[in-house]
């Protein structure tokens, strides 16, 4: 199974935000940037089967987005399990319920992402920029162990997808 981690796209940041952190949404650039990064992810033709989402605003419009250029929004799952201490034992959770997918992409924040796909590929020191997108192969839905396919920057995706 591959499993890819993509972080929300620019958010409007908690200091100019007066609502509640679960409605905090993309900023105006952060959608644009998700339209162009979703080109660029749909080139990379991962053949995703699933996309789980975080409930929180800004992950769903990033999930949503994707899918939508991906032709996929019938296969988004919300997820509450990547809001908020999301960890090895969450994400081994979801990719049992998901362990028919071959590709699953996960859409969450930090600095949890970071941290479960460190742990899971040998204890490593990863940063998972604002809509950049990693990419673990498993060798099963336990999730216990896997090899990183790809860290991809936001800023390489963007570029891509412009092409």
């Amino acid at each position: 199974m591959n499993c890819y981690f993509l972080r929300h796209g620019i958010a409007v940041e908690p200091d100019e935000w007066t609502g509640h952190d679960f409605d905090r949404p993309l900023t105006h650039e952060g959608i644009e940037r998700m339209k162009c990064e979703a080109r660029a992810i749909a080139d990379l033709s991962l053949r995703l089967d699933v996309i789980v989402t975080s409930p929180l605003l800004r992950a769903r419009q990033t999930a949503e987005i994707v899918a939508d250029r991906l032709k996929l929004r019938d296969e988004i799952v919300e997820d509450k399990r990547l809001a908020d201490g999301f960890d090895t034992k969450r994400l081994s959770e979801i990719l049992g319920e998901h362990d028919k997918a071959d590709a699953i992409m996960l859409v969450g924040h930090e600095p949890t992402m970071s941290a479960t796909i460190g742990r899971i590929i040998g204890d490593a020191d990863i940063e998972l920029k604002k809509a950049a997108l990693a990419g673990v192969a498993l060798s099963d839905a336990s999730a216990a162990r896997g090899k990183l396919i790809c860290l991809i920057p936001p800023k390489v995706l963007s570029k891509l997808g412009r092409l």
